[in-house]
């Protein structure tokens, strides 16, 4: 039996953040960000739609 069910064996706290455009809360590196991460700017669905639209 595994010592880590879920199979995650490393140090969350070592994984890169940034604050969310919307509403500044610290948002963690996720696996789905990896390939955009430089893109990525809100920590959620809905601040996405709460900000506000430049143009």
């Amino acid at each position: 039996m595994s010592a880590h069910p879920t199979g995650f064996r490393g140090n969350k706290a070592a994984l890169p953040s940034k604050p969310c455009v919307a509403c500044g809360r610290p948002m963690s590196w996720r696996r789905s960000w990896a390939k955009n991460w430089d893109e990525v700017k809100y920590c959620s669905e809905r601040c996405r739609r709460a900000a506000p639209k430049a143009g």
